[in-house]
């Protein structure tokens, strides 16, 4: 046995094993690219095959690439296995232990039929399994008559849907920003390509995502592929690349736009020939290409490390194919620190269209150019704790101050005040960074002012300790917040004032009431002339 398993592909392994003894059997796995979702269904397709009584294991792929990429990684896995390869003229299935099979092959139902005993199904790049195609060759397998049938994919979405049809359930997810935490996979950080002359709006859109012929032409016409090129020239002059784009004829002018500025690049598209698309991809691995530019052929199954700056010159609505496009570029390599995500946009669109934060299912806002998505996810995680310690304080705050007796208001910014005299307020002052506060006085005089012992001190401390200047400073009647003169009918001058200062005064308000809603307006008329002193 090699290529030992890494814990979370052997915690996969189990979540599907687990799965199988309930009445669910076709489960799906999703694991970012680079993490070895090839490795992970090989150390399955070996471990299930003790217990499936003379049954054999069937994998299906859908592209050359993943279909030689399997078979390789289960004889890395196991030696000893027998693998088997059934597509196009290859036929090889009657001794095999795993039968790896090309989706399109499986269709024609005399190549199907002549597999037999197959006791567990494998679905490489699950997201496809949607498609009629898939269904009728899963049917025949018996994916749907109890076969334990397992389904792995980097992002389980498909525009047009159907999935939960097929995939009972996702039973092991592994989310991107984990892998970059544990360094299984790089840090990747985001910088946009605005092209002022690029009008999205104009682009239609079709199963749920750009049209991509109208893309296309958007982005020649434009002059897009020229920024692209000026862009790749400027940050990632020394990185190896891939270029993403929704046509042929872009993936050419991609390259040609990227040659221009003195950068060796080379296009790759589906309908090319099988040995020269090899050679190309030789070319790339070998540093005698540095970007290559591709027509959607390098979204599954292209595993080229040394990439670090991937391209997205096919803006997308989609955040699976977003992922798929971005992932080629993070998988660890040596000197690789981190991947540089290049992102063609229009000057303003009215599509949604995926970005960098796409990558993780977790909320983590919006990404500031130049930060890394474990910066961005770790800044978010850290306001998201300021913002629930804010809450717990400010629910300690309202329990504090509504218990006192002293009359307490607070301004819209939520400053806690005392008004003592038309002309002097007493205030709590956050200190910065902080839980503690600090005290001040506001006078027509001298302005705001700290005490003589200016300390920070605890909440209930600092309210405390004001609340006794109050009653030194100030008649305990009118501080006081059960006041009698508070209950009566508001006076003739406090309702012309609040005229005066467009207040709208509610309908029962008391004399009280009408007093806090004049002592907030003018305590926030002065907090905001003035600069509060820095704590």
């Amino acid at each position: 046995m090699s290529f030992t398993p890494r814990p979370y592909q052997l915690d996969a392994i189990k979540a599907l094993r687990d799965g199988w003894t309930t009445e669910k059997n076709r489960l799906a796995i999703v694991l970012p690219t680079g993490a070895g979702k090839t490795v992970v269904f090989s150390h399955l397709a070996h471990q299930m095959l003790d217990n499936l009584n003379g049954r054999r294991v069937l994998v299906i792929a859908h592209r050359e690439e993943l279909i030689e990429q399997a078979a390789s990684k289960l004889l890395a896995v196991d030696p000893m296995l027998r693998v088997g390869i059934v597509k196009a003229a290859r036929n090889d299935h009657h001794d095999a232990d795993v039968i790896v099979a090309s989706v399109q092959t499986l269709a024609v139902p005399r190549r199907r039929e002549a597999i037999r005993d197959i006791g567990l199904i494998i679905v490489d790049e699950c997201h496809h399994a949607a498609a009629p195609t898939y269904m009728e060759v899963l049917r025949h397998f018996g994916a749907w008559d109890g076969v334990p049938t397992a389904g792995f994919t980097a992002t389980m979405t498909r525009t047009d849907g159907g999935l939960a049809e097929v995939w009972q359930d996702v039973v092991f997810r592994l989310d991107i920003l984990d892998m970059i935490s544990d360094g299984y996979l790089c840090d990747v950080r985001g910088k946009s390509i605005t092209v002022d002359t690029l009008d999205l709006n104009k682009v239609k859109t079709r199963g749920g995502d750009l049209i991509d012929g109208q893309l296309g032409k958007a982005l020649e016409e434009s002059g897009a592929l020229d920024a692209m090129a000026k862009a790749y020239l400027d940050h990632a002059a020394n990185r190896p690349g891939v270029v993403f784009t929704p046509t042929v004829a872009t993936a050419q002018a991609a390259a040609k736009s990227l040659r221009a500025s003195g950068i060796t690049a080379a296009p790759v598209w589906g309908d090319m020939g099988r040995d020269e698309r090899r050679a190309t991809l030789a070319r790339y691995e070998a540093g005698d290409v540095q970007v290559l530019t591709n027509c959607m052929v390098l979204t599954e199954g292209f595993d080229a490390p040394h990439t670090s700056c991937v391209v997205v010159a096919r803006p997308t609505k989609s955040p699976g194919l977003y992922v798929q496009m971005v992932g080629r570029g993070l998988r660890p390599a040596p000197g690789k620190t981190d991947a540089l995500l290049l992102d063609v946009m229009g000057a303003a669109s009215r599509h949604k269209l995926a970005s960098m934060v796409d990558l993780t299912e977790r909320e983590i806002g919006q990404a500031d150019e130049g930060k890394t998505l474990r910066q961005v996810a770790e800044e978010h995680t850290a306001a998201e704790k300021r913002r629930t310690i804010a809450a717990r304080v400010e629910a300690e705050e309202i329990n504090l101050f509504g218990g006192s007796a002293i009359r307490w208001l607070r301004t819209g910014d939520g400053t806690w005040f005392i008004r003592l005299t038309g002309a002097m307020f007493l205030f709590l002052v956050r200190d910065s960074g902080t839980r503690l506060y600090r005290t001040r006085r506001w006078t027509q005089a001298h302005g705001v002012h700290g005490p003589t012992d200016d300390v920070a001190r605890p909440l209930p401390e600092a309210l405390a300790w004001l609340e006794q200047q109050a009653k030194t400073l100030a008649p305990g009647a009118f501080v006081a917040r059960q006041a009698r003169w508070r209950s009566a009918p508001p006076s003739g001058k406090q309702l012309g004032l609040c005229r005066y200062l467009g207040l709208a005064v509610p309908p029962g308000a008391s004399a009280g009431d009408v007093a806090d809603l004049i002592d907030r307006d003018r305590v926030g008329r002065v907090l905001g002339q003035l600069a509060l002193p820095a704590a």
